[in-house]
C-alpha cells in the first residue's frame, strides 16, 4: 500500500465567526518528495488549507474540522503544535509574523535551540544554512532593520534548520526580487532532491516552472482542478487569466519593461516633488540612498524596482515624511518640504499592510480619514471587497487585507500616494481590478508611485520605471 506524506480525505473548516464552512470537502494526497503548488485567487482558502498541514489550524487559528487531515501521521485537531515543529517547516506570507528575534543570527538558532540542540552544533549549523541559503552578509544584522525580502530569505533558512520533512511555503516570492527569486527556486530544488515534500501556495507561477510535479486549484474554499506539470505548461497566459492566473511566461513583460527602464539621475524641468541629492537612510553613518535627484508629476504611475535591501523602502518612507533625509532636501512645487508637511500631503501603503489596519469592519477602516467617502462602495467593488465589507479587517487573506489598504488610500484624497509592493498577495483578476483604480487615479492631482518586484504589474501599468539598483 502506497504511503503519501500528506492525505486530506472530505477535510472542511469552518472559522467559528461563520455560518458556513469555508473550505469545503477537500481530497488531497501528496506523495513523499513532491512538489505540489496550490494555486488560486486571494481567499479561495489556498492558506487556510495549508494551515491543517502545519498544525496551526485548528490548534492556534481556531475553527471546526471535519473530515481528515494527515501529515507524516500527524491528525490535524489531534496532534500538538509541538508535534509539527520537527516534521513541518512553514514560512508564511508576512515573515514578520514567524520572527522571534532581533538578531538575524538568533534567529536562525531559535529552532534549533528549542529542541536542545548543543550549542556548538548550532552554531555549525548557523553556517550551513546560511552558505545553503547565500544568507552569509545576512548574519548578525538587526532583523528589523532588513528588506521585507531580506527578512523573506531569513524565514525560509530558519524554517529549514531542522531538516524537516515537509516545506510548507505560503507566498515565499510575494516580495523577492528576481536573484532572490532564483535562490529560493534553487533551495526548493535540492530539498527536493533530499527527498523533501513541498507545499507552495502562490500567485506568481512564472518562477515555478521546471520546478512543481503538480499544479492544484483552489475556487471558493473548493479544490476545483488538478494538472500535471507537463499539461499545466500547455495552458498559454490568456488560458490562465480565464481562472484568474497569473502568468506563466513573462517574456513579452520583460520586453516591455526593458524600454521603460532609466536609472536616477538629474532632472530638469519643473516638478511638482523632486529630490536633490537626497540622502536616506536610518544612521548618518551608514546612508541606504546617497545623491538621489529624481522629479515626480502627477498623470503618470511612476514605478521603483532595485534587488532587496537597495533602499525602496526607505526611500519611500522619507518621501512620506516618516524618515528625516539625513542629507539633500524633497522639494514641493520648487520649495523645500518639512517631513511634517510630507505626511499631512501623503499615504503610504505599506508593505506589511497590518501595521495600517485599526478598524473592526472593513467599511470602517476604509472610511477612516476618507477624503470621498461618497466613493466607498465604487472603489470596494472595483477590489472585490464588497462581499467582505462587514469583516475584521484582521480576519481576511493576506491579499484581502492588501487590497483594503489600497481602497483607503483611493479615498484619502492625499496628493502623493505611494504603494510598496500592491500586488505581493493579489491574484491575476485583483492586479488588474489594480491597475484600473491606478488608472483613475492617474487622472486626479496626486503623484502615483509604486514599489515593485511585480514584472506584470510594472509593465502593464507602470508608465515610467525608476531602477534604484543601478
Amino acid at each position: 500500500m502506497k504511503q503519501f506524506a500528506i492525505t486530506s480525505k472530505n477535510s472542511s473548516f469552518r472559522f467559528p465567526y461563520a455560518e458556513e464552512a469555508f473550505l469545503k470537502s477537500i481530497d488531497l494526497k501528496v506523495a513523499p518528495g513532491e512538489c505540489v503548488l496550490i494555486c488560486g485567487k486571494s481567499g479561495s482558502g489556498k492558506t487556510t488549507f495549508s494551515r491543517l498541514l502545519n498544525g496551526i489550524s485548528p490548534n492556534y487559528i481556531e475553527g471546526e474540522l471535519s473530515g481528515h487531515v494527515e501529515t507524516f501521521g500527524l491528525v490535524a485537531g489531534e496532534a500538538s503544535i509541538e508535534d509539527y515543529v520537527p516534521i513541518v517547516g512553514s514560512v508564511f506570507q508576512n515573515p514578520k509574523a514567524q520572527h522571534f528575534a532581533s538578531s538575524t543570527t538568533y534567529e536562525l538558532a531559535f529552532p534549533l535551540e528549542n529542541v536542545g540542540t548543543p550549542t556548538e552544533r548550532i552554531t555549525m549549523r548557523i553556517n550551513e544554512i546560511a552558505k545553503e541559503f547565500h544568507i552569509e552578509s545576512l548574519l548578525d544584522r538587526d532583523i528589523f532593520k532588513l528588506s521585507g525580502g531580506q527578512k523573506q530569505q531569513v524565514a525560509m533558512a530558519a524554517a529549514s534548520a531542522l531538516r524537516p520533512k515537509v516545506l510548507v511555503l505560503d507566498e515565499v516570492t510575494s516580495n523577492l526580487d528576481h536573484n532572490a527569486i532564483e535562490q529560493i527556486k534553487a533551495m526548493i530544488k535540492r530539498k527536493k532532491e533530499e527527498g523533501v515534500t513541498i507545499i507552495l501556495t502562490e500567485h506568481r507561477l512564472a518562477w515555478t516552472k521546471g520546478l512543481v510535479d503538480r499544479y492544484v486549484l483552489f475556487e471558493e474554499g473548493k479544490l476545483v482542478q488538478e494538472w500535471k506539470s507537463a499539461a499545466f505548461n500547455q495552458l498559454t497566459n490568456d488560458d490562465l487569466a480565464q481562472i484568474g492566473l497569473r502568468a506563466m511566461d513573462l517574456s513579452k513583460q520583460r520586453k516591455i519593461l526593458s524600454e521603460k527602464e532609466q536609472t536616477p539621475k538629474v532632472t530638469e524641468g519643473s516638478y511638482l516633488l523632486q529630490t536633490k541629492n537626497l540622502t536616506v537612510g536610518y544612521e548618518k553613518n551608514s546612508p541606504i540612498l546617497s545623491n538621489m535627484t529624481i522629479g515626480m508629476n502627477q498623470n503618470k504611475v511612476i514605478g521603483f524596482t532595485g534587488p532587496n535591501g537597495v533602499g525602496k523602502s526607505t526611500l519611500a518612507k522619507t518621501l512620506t515624511g516618516l524618515l528625516k533625509p539625513l542629507a539633500g532636501k524633497i522639494l514641493w512645487q520648487g520649495q523645500t518640504i518639512s517631513s511634517k508637511s510630507l505626511v499631512k500631503k501623503s499615504f503610504l501603503v505599506m508593505q506589511d499592510t497590518n501595521y495600517q489596519l485599526f478598524s473592526e469592519s472593513v467599511s470602517e477602516e476604509v472610511l477612516l480619514n476618507a477624503k470621498y467617502p461618497e466613493q466607498k462602495n465604487r472603489v470596494l467593488e472595483k477590489l472585490n471587497l464588497l462581499d467582505v465589507e462587514n469583516r475584521h479587517p484582521m480576519s481576511l487573506s493576506g491579499g484581502q487585507k492588501q487590497r483594503v489598504a489600497i481602497a483607503s488610500a483611493m479615498l484619502s484624497g492625499k496628493e502623493l500616494i505611494i504603494f510598496d509592493e500592491p500586488t505581493s498577495g493579489l491574484d491575476y483578476s485583483n492586479m488588474q481590478r489594480f491597475g484600473e483604480l491606478l488608472n483613475m487615479l492617474k487622472e486626479t492631482d496626486a503623484i502615483i508611485a509604486i514599489i515593485t518586484h511585480d514584472v506584470e504589474l510594472s509593465a502593464e501599468w507602470c508608465d515610467e520605471i525608476i531602477d534604484l539598483g543601478d
